[in-house]
């Protein structure tokens, strides 16, 4: 009776290890992702990559998101940040291929490697963290259709200082 039970054991045990995904098993489909911006307390927006919005608050935060969008599809977002006195910007949060995805040539065999994981969206991973650094507006004025821009001397590239014009 013993030997029966071991061979059940080891039956189940193989068959677990054949409908399950090495990445399911090892990591995740949701991360929780910092985001940061200098200076803190910028307004973010995250959009997921079909429009909808997924997230709405102020910097310094950490949110957690989902991994995959879709059989085989990775997620990707975009962070809007966006703060008073300061030029808006925009992030993107991209996917990157699991390492733990191509251990299913080895554990998680075929089904883990074409069903499971992708299924699951643990075939994929995202970053821990992003931080953006805001610019301040510049004062601009439209003269005879051009922009006049005032910036510091300091802001103003090397190459770009020896094309201006000292005005009186």
């Amino acid at each position: 009776m013993l030997k029966f039970n071991s061979i059940i054991s080891i039956v189940a045990l193989t068959f677990l290890l054949f409908i399950s995904g090495c990445a399911s098993i090892v990591s995740k489909s949701n991360y929780p992702v910092a985001i940061n911006s200098m200076p803190e307390g910028a307004t973010i927006t995250i959009t997921a990559k079909n429009g909808q919005q997924i997230y709405k608050g102020k910097t310094p935060t950490t949110v957690t998101l989902k991994s995959g969008a879709g059989f085989f599809t990775g997620a990707s977002y975009s962070v809007a940040f966006e703060k008073p006195g300061y030029e808006p910007q925009t992030a993107v949060i991209e996917k990157q291929l699991d390492g733990w995805y191509i251990g299913n040539i080895l554990f998680g065999g075929v089904i883990g490697f074409l069903i499971v994981d992708p299924a699951t969206g643990a075939m994929w991973k995202l970053p821990d963290s992003i931080s953006v650094i805001l610019a301040e507006k510049t004062s601009a004025f439209i003269i005879d259709g051009k922009e006049l821009k005032v910036v510091f001397l300091d802001d103003v590239p090397a190459q770009l200082r020896a094309q201006m014009v000292r005005v009186k």
